[in-house]
């Protein structure tokens, strides 16, 4: 909102970036022939103030609990279809499914050994 980056930019950070680095590019990650059809659609102009209870985690914590924060999620879709809009999950349970992937090329062989 800014003007500090643009939307290609913003794809990159929050999607793009990501799927690169969990070896799940480009089924992930981009709009292409053969990817999967997942979308999150933002209203960039929408301000909410976090509560975990907006949230749809596991977890009974977060640390951006009272965060201001400008832009935010409307709908978000799976393979092409509607799993959550406006806050409410609206998708079948179970309609998720595991991707294996490659290990990353970033990760360093060893890097968490002792």
């Amino acid at each position: 909102m800014k003007g500090r980056i643009d939307l290609n930019r913003f794809v990159a950070l929050t999607a793009t970036n990501h799927a690169r680095t969990y070896g799940l590019y480009p089924r992930k990650g981009t709009i292409a022939v053969g990817s999967d059809a997942d979308l999150v659609l933002w209203d960039p102009e929408r301000t909410v103030t976090i509560t975990h209870d907006l949230l749809q985690d596991g977890s009974d914590y977060t640390p951006y609990q009272g965060l201001e924060v400008t832009g935010w999620p409307v709908l978000t879709m799976v393979r092409g279809r509607v799993v959550a809009q406006e806050g409410e999950v609206v998708g079948e349970k179970g309609y998720g499914t595991y991707l294996a992937r490659e290990k990353s090329p970033l990760a360093r062989s060893g890097h968490n050994k002792q």
